[in-house]
């Protein structure tokens, strides 16, 4: 079904018969409307959640998680191909006219063509009908909806709208209907010249001259109170013909397109000025385009900063060309790249507006004839109305800044809109971020570059590599551009595959031969950048190369600063993110996150080479990351659980990288304590075939402990990781250990239960030989895999007596948490319990009181899944279901989304069983229609069914098939559609589990029901 969607008021979904989607609450509200704003584009996931909560005290503390509940709401509310998947966020599937938002501007568009050709009939027609479609604020739902270009955009789009429309009544003779609109319209824009000569017109029109002079009298008092200036050459015209008594000439009245243009000059004036025509067309930026336009009649300064090649000149020239109308003495762009002296900055601007003077001095003039250029351009602005364009001020900022400051406080007219890679630092300032371009909006600039290339070139034809151009290179405009020129001699897949090198395959002959030198190619967009950098920028520059996906600012510090003495490194950060050279965005809990550019990030790499520092930096950076994982990895099993796998995913490229160099170096003993202090994070997040890599490498730097002859354990009461390398011996022999058992559990060697395994035997009793009951460590993880030897070499008669054996040695030595795990594991193998399901029942209530203890909500919600089984198992549903609802609340804060549709699944297989009328059934048949739908969603429509229908239950029988529940959506059982299990992150008790249990499973030796 097709809806309408209007955002121009409260939002609201209407069906084709007029008929509306009831959407409760405010938060669907505000999901459905920044989609609905962004016309069918894709939103990403975190700006989505900014737009929905915005900087709310009660936002939750897992947006992301919120988020993709809200949209499961929305597309049970609209349906399920309402809000399309995207990568990395969603998207609306409506066409742009669909929305009231987009059908307005095209329909006000119109409109105003129409009158601007002279037919204003058509157009109060047309207008009329944009007009309608309002029916209260723009974007009405969103929380920071007041700071929101768009609505922005939008309010001054109906503002032009209202103003064209009213243009209309005046132009067909019909003044006098619009007085009242034009007085409403030039209360609210007490300074816009072009709409109060369309009142003062409209009054002299409607036979009422004494007011119309009354009302110049007006804007000319407030125009020298405000600003010190006198009217524009329109006004100061219209009053001359009101005062001869004349008809005032009989121009179109000044109303343009909505939009950015909303402020240009009247038809019939050309304002001054020397802004050039753009060669190719304007791709993107129209949220930042509208939000400059509107802002700059109101603000004397604002300087865009951003990288090299964001597009800063472009975006200002377009502003300043939209907004032209605002300044009767003209709008001057004065290009700064060229000049070297920073003297020269105030004579190229005089130049720039065409003030230059040619003096002719006696021969007894002396060199005190000639004034200072500031002065003659302060007084050459100081009675004019008009915008100065710096472009490109960071090599001469602070003259720069000086002439900004020294026009702003001498020149009340004048207003400066200044491009520069950091801010001017000026009183009263506001600076714009330009950044990289969306991803659509990449693609698009892409597709019209490479085609102008090379005709017939379409992204369409390859949209993954091109995707991959374009994030690649960051999104910059000017990168894209060179790329594009590439075009010509690579397909796009060649050409993303040779980005590795891109300061070569971007070098000569990929710009254009007429821009700037340093515009012509990547290399020269970055060298332009660092030559104005200080040394110390410099070396903190490089040596940031060293990270993956940023870094927090402890980390920072850790690792660019050379000495413990120097204190400076968080002082030079901050200069270069003033530079645009270094990308400052909220980590959470952390603060900032820093991070370079990917194409600043390579440059910096070659230059930290260049140096001869990569070594130390490179040895730095491990050792603040194992400093990470290995205080952080106990607290993975405590009450900051959550905010530490938080910290972990974050910092998971770093970690890895660290990994790398610990290996690549033969570091035997920091890959051995990063990879002990990385196992838990790693089974948390379902990292195995990752940590399985790892633990195989790290265990190869150094000698086999369980080689003949094996060397005995010694009693070790903390793990081995409870201090950091360099280790004593036998804290070094027992990581060595560890790192082995963590192979085998992870099944990184050959299976022991294959006889193509040489050795097998041998190799479990020598772990067996290391190990002696008694010690502390077999009662931790992971040197617990001793009893899985021992019950594979026969010491055990079977998985129960291990595992008996295991809760006693827990209870004797081991931690609260540790004889939890054990007591969790033997109350999942129901029969693994001498007491048989009573005594799981008990194993279970233990493991959750001691896991409550701890704080460990992951281990919580797996113990409340066993006891919920435990529960069903024996018939007390209300007790299971329970269980299976809190360890859906326990979920969420950990991130384990993919868990919830299978706990949510549970739910509604007791709550079948337990059904004692047709409309209990019905609620836990939705039940389970949520839970499929939401593992789904959570792997990406890859989940079936059976992934999430518990199989042996009463809603097993609903999974697929006839006896399909009639309130279940086609395609939420439709097995055969979809393919695979929902990838979801594990909430197995130990990492070697599954690996232990198979091992045991196929040796034959369960004694015991599992």
């Amino acid at each position: 079904m097709t809806y309408r969607y209007r955002v121009l008021g409260t939002t609201r979904a209407v069906r084709q018969d007029g008929t509306e989607v009831p959407l409760s609450g405010a938060r669907l509200r505000a999901l459905l409307c920044a989609l609905a704003a962004a016309g069918g584009r894709i939103v990403g996931a975190g700006q989505l959640a900014d737009q929905i909560w915005g900087d709310a005290a009660h936002a939750p503390a897992d947006e992301i998680a919120a988020l993709q509940a809200l949209v499961g709401r929305v597309r049970r509310a609209l349906g399920s191909a309402a809000v399309a998947s995207a990568p990395g966020g969603y998207r609306l599937n409506a066409h742009r006219d669909d929305i009231d938002l987009f059908r307005f501007e095209r329909l006000a568009a119109e409109g105003a063509a129409a009158l601007g050709a002279g037919d204003p009939r058509q157009a109060a027609t047309v207008l009329d009908e944009a007009l309608a479609l309002w029916d209260g604020p723009a974007l009405a739902d969103l929380p920071g909806r007041n700071t929101d270009p768009r609505a922005v955009r939008a309010e001054q789009r109906h503002t032009e709208a209202r103003r064209a429309r009213l243009a209309t009544d005046v132009a067909r003779g019909r003044p006098e209907r619009a007085l009242a609109g034009l007085a409403a319209l030039t209360a609210g824009q007490p300074l816009d010249e072009p709409l109060h000569a369309l009142r003062i017109r409209a009054l002299h029109a409607a036979g009422r001259p004494a007011e119309a002079l009354q009302a110049y009298e007006e804007i000319r008092t407030r125009l020298a109170e405000r600003l010190g200036t006198g009217p524009g050459r329109e006004l100061r015209a219209l009053h001359a013909a009101l005062l001869a008594d004349d008809e005032p000439e009989p121009t179109t009245p000044a109303v343009s397109a909505p939009g950015p243009t909303a402020m240009r000059a009247p038809a019939g004036r050309r304002v001054p000025g020397n802004l050039r025509a753009g060669l190719t067309s304007f791709v993107g930026r129209e949220p930042e385009l509208a939000a400059l336009a509107a802002e700059l009649p109101a603000a004397r300064l604002i300087t865009l900063t951003g990288p090299g090649g964001a597009g800063k000149t472009r975006l200002s020239l377009e502003a300043a060309r939209a907004a032209a109308g605002a300044w009767p003495d003209g709008v001057w762009s004065a290009e700064l790249a060229p000049v070297r002296d920073p003297a020269a900055v105030a004579e190229t601007v005089l130049t720039a507006l065409g003030a230059r003077e040619t003096v002719v001095r006696g021969p007894a003039a002396g060199d005190g004839a000639a004034r200072d250029p500031l002065t003659r351009l302060a007084e050459y602005c100081g009675q004019r109305r008009l915008l100065i364009v710096l472009d490109n001020c960071e090599h001469v900022i602070d003259a720069a800044a000086g002439l900004a400051e020294t026009l702003l406080i001498g020149c009340p007219g004048v207003s400066v809109l200044a491009t520069s890679r950091e801010p001017l630092g000026v009183p009263g300032e506001s600076v714009r971020t330009v950044g990289p371009l969306p991803r659509d909006m990449a693609l698009q600039l892409l597709a019209e570059r490479g085609a102008a290339a090379r005709p017939g070139f379409r992204t369409a034809d390859d949209p993954d590599a091109c995707a991959e151009i374009c994030h690649r290179l960051d999104g910059l405009p000017l990168a894209i551009e060179l790329a594009a020129a590439r075009l010509r001699a690579f397909e796009p897949r060649q050409l993303a595959d040779r980005l590795d090198d891109r300061f070569r395959l971007l070098g000569a002959g990929s710009g254009a031969r007429t821009v700037l030198p340093r515009q012509r190619t990547l290399r020269a967009v970055v060298d332009w950048s660092w030559e104005l950098l200080t040394e110390g920028e410099r070396a903190l520059l490089r040596r940031l190369s060293v990270f993956s996906g940023g870094c927090a600012p402890a980390e920072a510090e850790a690792v660019c600063a050379e000495n413990a003495e120097d204190g400076n490194t968080l002082g030079l950060l901050a200069s270069l993110i003033d530079k645009s050279l270094v990308v400052a965005a909220p980590g959470g809990a952390d603060g900032m996150r820093y991070r370079l550019l990917e194409t600043v990030g390579e440059y910096a790499a070659e230059r930290l080479d260049a140096s001869g520092e990569r070594a130390a930096v490179e040895r730095r950076h491990l050792a603040a990351y194992r400093e990470l994982a290995r205080t952080g990895d106990p607290e993975l099993r405590g009450p900051r659980q959550a905010r530490l796998l938080r910290r972990f995913e974050r910092e998971h490229d770093n970690l890895r990288t660290a990994l790398r160099t610990a290996v690549d170096r033969k570091e035997e003993q920091e890959a051995i304590c990063l990879v002990h202090s990385m196992s838990w994070f790693w089974q948390l997040r379902d990292h195995l075939p990752e940590a399985r890599a790892w633990f195989t490498a790290a265990a190869a730097l150094g000698p086999d402990p369980f080689r003949e002859p094996v060397r005995p354990a010694v009693p070790l009461t903390e793990p081995c990781t409870a201090l950091a390398p360099p280790w004593p011996e036998e804290q070094l022999w027992e990581a060595r250990r560890g790192a082995r058992l963590l192979v085998l559990a992870s099944g990184g060697e050959a299976d022991v239960s294959e006889p193509a395994w040489p050795g097998s035997p041998a190799r479990l009793r020598a772990i067996v030989a290391a190990y002696r009951p008694g010690l502390p460590q077999i009662c931790r993880q992971p040197g617990t895999m001793w009893f899985i030897a021992k019950l594979m070499v026969g010491d055990f008669p079977g998985v129960g007596a291990a595992l008996d054996a295991q809760v006693r040695a827990c209870r004797e030595r081991g931690s609260g948490w540790d004889l939890g795990l054990a007591l969790m594991l033997r109350a999942q193998l129901v029969g693994g319990n001498p007491d048989g399901p009573a005594g799981a029942a008990r194993d279970a209530d233990e493991a959750l009181a001691r896991f409550e203890r701890a704080g460990d909500l992951h281990a919580i919600a797996q113990s409340l899944w066993v006891r919920g089984e435990l529960y069903e198992y024996q018939g007390r549903y209300e007790e299971a279901a329970a269980d299976f609802e809190r360890a859906m609340e326990s979920c969420a804060p950990i991130g384990a989304y993919g868990q919830v549709p299978l706990f949510k699944a549970r739910l509604a297989s007791v709550r079948l069983e337990s059904a004692g009328d047709a409309t209990a059934e019905q609620d836990a048949e939705r039940l389970l229609i949520e839970a499929v739908e939401e593992a789904a969603e959570a792997a990406g429509n890859a989940a079936t069914s059976q992934s999430v229908v518990p199989s042996g239950t009463g809603v097993a029988k609903y999974a697929d098939g006839p006896n399909m529940p009639s309130t279940a959506p086609g395609a939420a059982f439709r097995a055969h559609e979809v393919a695979g299990p929902a990838s979801a992150p594990s909430l197995a008790p130990s990492p070697w589990r599954t690996k232990s249990m198979s091992i045991v499973a196929r040796s034959g030796s369960c004694d015991r029901t599992v």
